[in-house]
Formats: C-alpha cells, structure tokens, sequence
C-alpha cells in the first residue's frame, strides 16, 4: 500500500513539473499589461503585450523566453509599427517598417539584428531608393530603380 501512495505522489507532482499555465499581468491602474503562456517560469508559445490604453503593443511567439516565428509590432494609436522573424530571439530575414500612420517605409534584410542585404526605402508607397548593407555596414546605394536592377540580381530580394 505504502508503494502505491508513492507512486501515485511521484505521479503527480512528475506531472506538475513542465505544466503550461496562463499568465496575466497588469498595469498599477489595473489594465491588462502582457498575457501568455508560461511553462517552467519561461515565456512559450502565443504572447500579447498592451500599452496601458489598452491597444496591443506587439504579439508573437517565445521558446525558452526567447522571441521566435512571426511578430507584430503596433504604434500606441494601433498602426503597425513593424514586423518580421525573430530566430533563437534575434530580428532575422524580411522585416517592414511602417510610419504611424501605416505606411511602409523601409523593408530590410536583417541577419542576427544586423542589416544584412538590402533595405528597400519608400516615400508614399513608392519605392524611392535601396542600400545594400553587409553586417550592419552600408555597402551601397541606388537611388532609382533602373540603376538598382542593372546591377543588381532581383532574386536576391526574396
């Protein structure tokens, strides 16, 4: 009988070690500050963070506390502010930049939160000039398209 009653223990706190739970955190004034999942006191999965008025601040994933996939970035007045992976919790790959008012102005190549590529720049949601960038340093820059194009191979900016 005594095995049983330690078996069933062990059980049972083996099955609360590693558990996800909920997690709510407020502001003093009491509105929502951050929810999310939280699995031996780390940030995972899905998180939602709010500016005190209420509007989402940005959203996306964790592992291990660590930004992963697809985030999502707003201004205070809920426009977006900017977006794009995070890898092992660091900006990677394609990310856009917008002004607050919605408009992009920037799409850039980022390796490990370095530029690292090109920066696409926009005036009016016209493409007006691209850099190119190695490690966070300015390579070059074109400001028209044609000239961009000529010397350029367009697949790189996949």
């Amino acid at each position: 009988m005594k095995s049983n009653v330690f078996i069933l223990c062990f059980f049972i706190t083996f099955s609360l070690v590693g558990q996800k739970t909920y997690h709510k955190s407020f502001y003093e004034e009491g509105t929502l500050k951050e929810e999310g999942w939280l699995e031996n006191n780390k940030k995972t999965d899905y998180w939602i963070f709010y500016y005190k008025n209420g509007n989402i601040k940005k959203e996306g994933s964790f592992k291990n506390n660590l930004p992963v996939k697809y985030w999502h970035f707003y201004y205070e007045n809920s426009f977006k502010k900017k977006e794009g992976h995070f890898i092992n919790g660091l900006p990677n790959k394609w990310w856009v930049f917008y002004n607050n008012k919605g408009g992009i102005y920037q799409k850039c190549q980022i390796k490990n939160d370095k530029k690292n590529g090109y920066c696409l720049l926009y005036k009016k949601q016209k493409l007006t000039k691209a850099i190119k960038f190695k490690e966070g340093l300015k390579l070059k820059e074109w400001n028209n398209l044609s000239s961009f194009a000529k010397e350029n191979n367009l697949n790189d900016l996949k």
